[in-house]
């Protein structure tokens, strides 16, 4: 607060900092809108730059031919926004108050930030199995992910057997699109049927490279610098076995970033923002808008974030020359 009683505010604060994050601050910062972001600070929730960091090779991102670090992509596009002029503050955020104006926003330090406008692009973070080993090669590019879209034509997992663990309609996408490049797909299940919709199942069951593990969880990946396999115990028998892999996709969902937004936005059931709005970021509140993985339970890529975190930016631009935030 000011020595008058009000309070100094932003124009435009960007919570997240991924593909979605960065994209908006620059087009804001090119609009003069002075954004400030809010990167987040490492937890198990919130990671600055968000799932890329953790990529180490991404071959589908336009505009590089080689292929481009996850890490280095989102470093040089947090340069390219800082460049343009916005300002960088390295804190979650706990809670937000979006009833009346200015916004306000309540960080990890308790310290208070005040907007016109908020664009949340806190990302979400795939549900792995939680088993040590898993975490580490993701983490190092052994063999492990949660997108195959992503990773599966990599050149170290063409021409080999690969594992896809889930049931449902995310995992027989995986399972499919992988067919193109594997050996053999093998789909590791819990149950002895599938919670995929009839139509993605039938897919998976009639395809030639793909063959399943039923009533099999996965009780410890195999591998020192890459995956050679995993440890499968049978739900019904407590039965053990080994199955050689070379590679392994985790799909068994997804766990959007918005806890702090519990009551002050509308989110869908499964916990995404809702637009209610097609191909719009406005969120339920007049000035609050969503883009990137937070908002999109469907696409979940590196480049329709940054797209959505393009429209967000110029929405909320649009939104502040109407003047309907209060002065």
């Amino acid at each position: 607060m000011t020595d008058n009683g009000t309070c100094d505010k932003e124009m435009v604060v960007i919570i997240g900092s991924g593909p979605a994050g960065w994209t908006a601050a620059v087009y804001a910062a090119r609009a003069e809108l002075n954004p400030l972001v809010i990167e987040g600070s490492f937890s198990r929730t919130m990671i600055p730059g968000g799932q890329l960091m953790f990529t180490t090779e991404v071959e589908n991102y336009p505009g590089f031919k080689e292929g481009v670090d996850g890490q280095a992509l989102m470093m040089d596009m947090k340069a390219q926004a800082v460049r343009f002029g916005t300002r960088v503050l390295t804190e979650n955020v706990l809670d937000v108050e979006v009833q009346q104006h200015p916004f306000r926003l309540v960080t990890t330090s308790g310290s208070e930030v005040f907007a016109d406008s908020v664009i949340i692009a806190t990302g979400a973070n795939a549900r792995w199995l939680g088993l040590p080993n898993e975490e580490r090669l993701a983490k190092s590019g052994g063999g492990v992910s949660a997108c195959a879209v992503c990773d599966g034509a990599l050149p170290h997992f063409r021409d080999k057997v690969l594992a896809v663990v889930g049931g449902g309609d995310t995992a027989m996408e995986d399972a499919l699109y992988l067919t193109k490049f594997a050996k053999e797909v093998v789909i590791v299940h819990r149950r002895d049927e599938l919670r995929a919709s009839k139509i993605m199942a039938d897919r998976a069951l009639e395809a030639e490279k793909i063959r399943f593990e039923w009533n099999k969880v996965v009780t410890e990946v195999q591998g020192e610098d890459v995956i050679t396999g995993l440890r499968l115990q049978d739900t019904v028998t407590g039965e053990e076995k080994d199955l050689a892999v070379g590679g392994l996709f985790v799909a068994i969902g997804h766990t959007p970033n918005t806890v702090f937004l519990e009551g002050a936005i509308s989110l869908k059931e499964n916990g995404y923002i809702e637009t209610p709005v097609a191909w719009r970021t406005q969120t339920s509140v007049p000035g609050v808008f969503a883009a990137g993985d937070v908002m999109d339970d469907f696409y979940r890529q590196a480049v329709t974030a940054a797209g959505t975190g393009c429209m967000a930016a110029l929405e909320a631009e649009r939104w502040l020359a109407h003047g309907e935030a209060e002065a």
